[in-house]
């Protein structure tokens, strides 16, 4: 998905585990947004004329010899506003001749700001003292020439700016929940210094796609969806089927692993309410071979993504005149599939980047590529997705499905009890995303910042409030089917 015609901010990743949350609180205030490497070199980011730019924060410290650094020409020589955040403040300071330095004792957690500049755009329409989240061990302890303190916490320098350069840095996380005007920050940051006009909206993406997928497609050539029945490959089969309508056929591929009666339920639910036109394929048996005696999850995903391919190119064949493969990957995927992340690793190969075969004789077609999956629920309930679709429960990756080394006899006791499992768990919506693991729901009830979410964990779990975090998980489960606390589990608190 290339939106051109929107203005766009760009962030680079310095390996910073709140990146993704940046985009979205970005995109949530209307303005489009991209993710790249730390080292994106200053011309490419210059040829996508981004309205602003911000740098995230990591877990390095700027003085190690490994550190991630962007080109040092890249802030001096912007022709758009900075924004710094944690480690990305300490870096501009550190390349704009300014010194960092190891702080006696790392800060976590929550802190009071206090405004020192009440001139500063950033801070506009914001009290002089607000809360905010930090979390680093390094601080600022000289600042560039030209720059001048805008807010501190402990007496300590925890923002800063050069206005007549448009460079603004800030040590805490203005993106997290736990700074509560946190959103207001970064809304001043787009709108009143790099000045952007706010014209971005999941729904007007429809429109945009549509084109391009019509563009692409031609007037007569075919195109098969590889359709999971979850979320996002829905909502892609969804938005293909306006652009060029029955031009597409929905492949629902049975590996085997689905949730009980999930396969001829889905099929009947998408072909009524949507009217696509699918075709199931039941490869239980070529896919349960295939992961046979396979251990590690890596292994299983590509298996699995060749496999795929395999039927969707056999089924491609039976149509004829076909050339395109729909597939519902999201921005989330391709970030974490191929480290876009800054200097973090590969965090798994999904199905659907990863995971796929290097050579392939469809062209893919992936119309959610750049989108997050909040802003794919928004689309799909413009084009009538129904909300059970919508609504349905994350479900574990197929790759963790069947135990090591046991293949297909294990599967339907695994749908049996993923069947009671999904039965045991109803409240799901609303609930942080943390809590909705089906294979291992965690309940995070020191974390829990809310007394409804403590009381739905203990009522969950049937049993009295824990004095520390608790854990239940679905390995285990009582006579009467409910699931049983198994092991204490700490966590950060809520970011999203």
């Amino acid at each position: 998905m290339q939106p051109n015609s929107h203005e766009r901010i760009i962030i680079l990743d310095f390996g910073s585990q709140y990146t993704q949350l940046i985009a979205r609180r970005i995109r949530e205030a209307g303005v489009y947004c991209e993710i790249l490497p730390f080292n994106t070199p200053a011309g490419e980011i210059a040829s996508r004329q981004p309205k602003g730019l911000i740098l995230s924060g990591g877990p390095s410290s700027v003085y190690d010899e490994n550190a991630p650094r962007s080109e040092r020409e890249l802030v001096d020589e912007s022709q758009c506003p900075v924004l710094g955040i944690c480690y990305g403040l300490q870096l501009m300071a550190h390349q704009l001749g300014g010194k960092v330095q190891p702080s006696s004792s790392r800060e976590y957690g929550y802190a009071r700001l206090t405004v020192v500049n009440g001139g500063t755009a950033l801070f506009t329409g914001l009290p002089r003292e607000m809360d905010v989240w930090l979390s680093h061990g390094d601080h600022v302890t000289k600042l560039p020439e030209g720059f001048q303190v805008t807010a501190t916490t402990n007496d300590a320098v925890n923002a800063f700016e050069n206005p007549a350069r448009r460079i603004f840095g800030v040590q805490f996380h203005p993106e997290v929940a736990h700074t509560p005007l946190g959103a207001q920050i970064l809304r001043n940051f787009l709108f009143e210094i790099c000045e952007c006009a706010g014209d971005w909206s999941p729904a007007a993406a429809i429109d945009e796609q549509v084109t391009q997928i019509q563009a692409a497609v031609g007037e007569n050539d075919q195109v098969i969806c590889g359709l999971s029945g979850g979320v996002d490959s829905s909502v892609a089969a969804a938005l293909v089927h306006r652009a060029i309508g029955n031009r597409q056929t929905c492949i629902f591929v049975n590996n085997g692993v689905l949730r009980e009666g999930e396969f001829e339920s889905t099929l009947a639910l998408l072909k009524q309410s949507i009217e696509l036109n699918i075709r199931g394929v039941d490869a239980t048996d070529r896919f349960m071979e295939a992961l046979k005696d396979v251990v590690d999850p890596e292994k299983k995903r590509k298996i699995i993504g060749a496999a795929f391919i395999d039927v969707f190119e056999e089924e491609a064949n039976r149509i004829g005149d076909v050339k395109f493969l729909v597939q519902g990957t999201l921005y989330p995927d391709v970030i974490e599939s191929v480290s876009v992340r800054g200097p973090s690793v590969t965090i798994k190969s999904h199905h659907n980047v990863g995971g796929l075969p290097e050579k392939m004789n469809l062209k893919l077609i992936e119309p959610l590529r750049e989108l997050f999956k909040d802003e794919v629920r928004i689309i799909g309930r413009e084009l009538g997705v129904p909300e059970e679709i919508l609504n349905r429960h994350p479900f574990p990756g197929r790759e963790r499905r069947i135990p090591a080394g046991r293949g297909t006899e294990s599967a339907p006791g695994y749908r049996d009890m993923s069947a009671s499992r999904r039965a045991t768990i109803v409240p799901w919506r609303g609930l942080p995303r943390e809590m909705r693991d089906v294979s291992n729901c965690y309940l995070l009830w020191r974390s829990a910042r809310s007394s409804t979410i403590r009381s739905l964990a203990c009522a969950i779990s049937c049993t009295p409030a824990p004095s520390a975090a608790a854990s239940f998980s679905y390995s285990r489960m009582e006579s009467s089917n409910r699931p049983c606390f198994s092991r204490a589990w700490a966590s950060s608190p809520w970011t999203e």
